[in-house]
């Protein structure tokens, strides 16, 4: 039997198409060994394999595109393209096919979020009879369709109605999102033109063409010949649908039943409103278990001791059983309840004390009925993985009294056999493991139930990945090949924090992660999908490169870019520079800059904390060379805060850091060298060619290899899942994430407030494109009425220019300043508008807030105290609100959203 595949595809200098398949003559699905197409006139690829006639079988098959000089390999996306092959039947087989592009707008729709709950009603199939015998076969999708709509045939010869709207060839829904039919074409002398239509199956009725040239569908000579033409996508408009969302952390939700914090049974009230008002999606925050230190700084969501266990914090404790009225957590729960509920922000230490309290004593009443239930059983064999480690961890924890688990002894590095050991029902910590299994299992249901609701409700559930975990978590126990332990991810300096970030995270080892083929991440995109229909990738630029700054570094200032191309010392020469290396990469001290800093106490620092070098080289004595080595002497009550902070400044006060490893020859240059004295200080010439050095560094010399580190990780990624994906590409952005976020269909983050251009001073929603999410706010930023009265000037320009208003701004942001700046986002393009809850309240004065500045969720400069924010009202009184809620569904209404 011979096989034929026909693809058109336009391919530059070096690139080019294989084909690869489930059989020996395409591979074996090994991308090396892939059948190579030849080229043709114009964009046409084509190749035939001859393979036995053995019994029938399915051939998968798919494209790749091959660039010989970076040796990159790009698959089409999907894993649908199947041929029944019988060779009783058919001795040659002709594919016609279209490339299936990750980035197209249709492969948007038969994510998750569309074919489970938004476009459901759609999944059935049209079951009308096939033909039973056929020389071509019409494949093509189209996922957006209206109930009882169908795609039709219709074509320039008899078989397909003679382009008759009267007499379409109606084709079947298949379960893969093909829509199929066979047609005998065997009386046809020559091609055959064509196009798909929309025909209604209740009225009967043609709707319309699609737009474009003809399709033709060529004609086979021999008659045990079949003709394949999958078509991909119909010409259809696609970008018709649109739909709003809330965002709102499950901490912050409010209810009557509450405990002092929003928790997993508390989201089905925020569906009921969602519903009522016509959204279609929530947005939460990270649901990882956070609590490392059993202390405040626990209420972190972005870092997480686990990727995979659900945090205690948001159990429902009445969902998961009662204690008996004589026991004292029982009989103070009425009293406590009311008293933590009634407090305006959460009181964190106190919930989640009270909730694991109460969890272990409902574990240790029920445990023998809930070690020998069958469903927490089949929860368990499919979470074993992560399950016994991240309980034995939580015991370590408590046992040793620090998450830092090189500090747990014989447990330091992590065994399997020995934490099975330890783990097993024998051992004396059995119990204080297994209540572990016990809280995962019911924050396991009570999500599960939660997502269940939502979707009854026609609400999908959208959540968030952090790109990183915490120093001290079950991840980097478990694994420590994965991670670069010795750094920390971060961000430069921005509109957030003007010293830049540093969250403390180790950064990946992407070149392990990617020889284990991204197990990790898939398991974790996997566990993700038990709740989630759509997820928001935390920055993800560091899928492109990330902000790494050594651990003995403190603030994110004193990061570099990595992956990146660094600046060699034969680029200073070639600049007419001679490179003093410890001009450039030492702190440079002056008596005017100490003045500056440290005012009154410069004798005391000069005394303890500085040294002279060369007979009047002011430098850092060797206890102070680095942020941390100070902030360990600040811990300890050695020094003021002013000694650290400007002994910080001093410390970062530098043009160049040497590549670790370079023996001098490779340099990062220090990310906003030019506010800085020491760069000030140079002579003009040396400046503009530092200056030129810089620039090229920053935002010319990278962006190829950038886009080659994301390619090289997202598209295995996102296989990995059909969840829709969201990027937050926020921050230094370049021009290579854009490009691979749109060939991968990946939607954007558009903020109105912080546009990617910096020629720009605000984003207007009606600029988003398709594939986006626009929104006004998000969580690391003020609210739209904590904004409006943070900088006059910046308001009033956007009164202005944006809101289209003559004169002057009012000096507080009025409920229709609101309104029409959530009507901006719902009459954007894009797909998306997706609103931060406090946001949605302020076009109301009787339901918002009276103060803004208590409406902000975090200071990415101060993260440590914030994550406590609480709605102001209950969901209960929210959903009797009529006349709000009827306000807001007639602008999602009228919006088309």
């Amino acid at each position: 039997m011979r096989i034929h595949f026909n693809i058109p595809f336009f391919t530059r200098w070096g690139q080019r198409l294989l084909v690869t398949g489930n059989i020996p003559e395409l591979g074996d699905n090994d991308k090396t060994k892939a059948l190579p197409l030849n080229f043709q006139y114009k964009e046409d690829w084509s190749g035939e394999i001859e393979i036995p006639n053995t019994e029938s079988f399915e051939l998968i098959y798919k494209y790749i595109l091959f660039n010989d000089e970076t040796g990159q390999f790009v698959e089409e996306w999907g894993d649908d393209r199947v041929i029944n092959i019988q060779p009783s039947k058919t001795d040659t087989i002709y594919c016609f096919d279209k490339w299936n592009a990750a980035g197209s707008t249709e492969n948007v729709f038969l994510t998750a979020p569309f074919q489970q709950v938004l476009l459901k009603q759609q999944a059935s199939e049209s079951n009308l009879k096939q033909a039973d015998t056929y020389t071509h076969l019409f494949k093509v999708k189209m996922p957006v369709l209206k109930n009882n709509e169908a795609i039709c045939l219709i074509g320039d010869c008899r078989a397909l109605g003679s382009w008759s709207t009267n007499k379409p060839v109606i084709l079947s829904r298949e379960k893969n999102n093909w829509w199929t039919v066979g047609v005998d074409l065997s009386n046809e002398k020559s091609d055959v033109h064509y196009k798909y239509g929309v025909y209604d199956l209740e009225d009967h009725q043609f709707r319309y063409f699609e737009t474009g040239a003809d399709r033709t569908a060529p004609i086979a000579k021999s008659n045990k010949s079949l003709v394949i033409l999958s078509d991909g996508f119909t010409r259809f408009p696609n970008q018709s649908w649109k739909g709003a969302g809330v965002g709102l952390p499950v901490f912050s939700i409010r209810t009557r039943e509450s405990f002092g914090v929003g928790d997993f049974g508390d989201i089905k009230l925020l569906v009921d409103w969602a519903a009522r008002v016509g959204l279609k999606l929530i947005q939460v925050l990270p649901l990882n278990d956070t609590i490392g230190t059993h202390t405040d700084a626990d209420v972190l969501p972005y870092a997480a001791i686990s990727a995979f266990a659900l945090n205690p914090l948001f159990l429902n404790l009445p969902a998961m059983g009662k204690l008996p009225d004589s026991h004292p957590l029982q009989a103070e729960y009425g009293t406590t309840q009311a008293e933590l509920n009634a407090k305006e922000l959460i009181a964190f230490m106190d919930v989640i004390s009270y909730k694991l309290g109460y969890a272990k004593e409902l574990y240790l009443q029920n445990k023998e009925s809930f070690l020998a239930d069958k469903e927490f059983k089949t929860f368990f064999e499919e979470n074993e993985y992560w399950l016994v480690p991240y309980a034995a961890y939580c015991v370590l924890r408590d046992k040793f009294g620090t998450p830092d688990y090189r500090e747990w002894q014989e447990f330091a590095d992590y065994d399997k056999t020995k934490i099975d050991e330890f783990s097993s029902a024998t051992q004396p910590y059995f119990d204080d493991i297994a209540v572990n299994y016990f809280i995962q299992y019911h924050l396991h249901k009570q999500l599960s139930e939660a997502a269940n609701y939502a979707h009854q409700h026609g609400v999908v559930l959208k959540g968030d990945i952090p790109i990183g975990v915490n120093r001290n978590s079950v991840d980097t126990w478990v694994s420590p090949e994965l991670f670069h332990m010795h750094m920390q991810a971060g961000a430069p300096p921005d509109m957030f924090a003007i010293k830049g970030q540093n969250w403390e995270l180790p950064t990946y080892n992407w070149k392990e992660i990617e020889h284990t083929g991204f197990d990790w991440w898939k398991k974790r995109f996997s566990q993700m999908s038990n709740y989630f229909d759509t997820f928001r990738i935390d920055h993800i630029l560091g899928f492109f490169r990330i902000w790494q700054i050594p651990v003995s570094q403190v603030e994110g200032i004193m990061g570099h870019l990595n992956p990146s191309i660094p600046i060699h010392i034969n680029e200073f020469a070639e600049k007419g520079l001679w490179f003093d290396y410890n001009r450039f990469c030492k702190p440079y001290i002056t008596d005017s800059i100490l003045w500056d800093l440290f005012g009154e106490d410069v004798p005391w620092v000069k005394a303890n904390c500085l040294q002279i070098e060369d007979g009047w080289v002011l430098r850092l004595k060797e206890n102070f060379l680095s942020q941390l080595m100070v902030d360990q002497l600040h811990q300890a009550g050695e020094i003021s805060d002013r000694i650290k902070w400007g002994l910080f400044d001093l410390i970062s006060n530098v043009l160049f850091f040497e590549v670790e490893g370079s023996n001098g020859t490779q340099f990062y240059p220090r990310f906003g060298m030019e506010s800085l004295s020491t760069f000030r200080e140079l002579d003009y010439y040396t400046q503009d060619r530092i200056r030129e050095l810089y620039v090229d560094y920053f935002y010319r010399r990278q962006d190829n290899n950038w886009y080659k580190s994301g390619m090289e990780k997202l598209p295995a990624l996102k296989r990995a899942t059909n969840m829709l994906i969201c990027g937050e590409d926020l921050g230094m952005m370049t021009p290579c994430v854009t490009t691979a976020m749109k060939e991968l269909g990946i939607l954007s983050l558009e903020v109105q407030r912080a546009p990617k251009s910096n020629k720009i001073e605000f984003f207007h929603p009606d600029d988003a494109p398709y594939l986006s999410v626009v929104t006004p706010s998000t969580h690391d930023m003020s609210t739209i009425r904590g904004w409006w009265e943070e900088d006059r000037g910046v308001t009033q320009r956007f009164y202005n220019s944006q809101l289209g208003h003559w004169g002057e701004a009012p000096y507080y942001c009025e409920w229709w300043i609101c309104r029409d700046i959530i009507l901006q986002h719902l009459y954007s393009p894009a797909m998306w508008s997706i609103f931060q809850m406090q946001d949605l309240l302020s076009i109301s004065d009787s339901v918002r807030r009276q103060n803004p500045h208590d409406e902000r969720i975090n200071v990415p400069s101060n993260s440590m105290n914030s994550w406590r924010f609480r709605l102001h009202l209950n969901m209960e009184d929210l959903l009797e609100n009529d006349e709000f809620n009827d306000e807001l569904l007639n602008y999602i209404t009228q919006t088309g959203r």
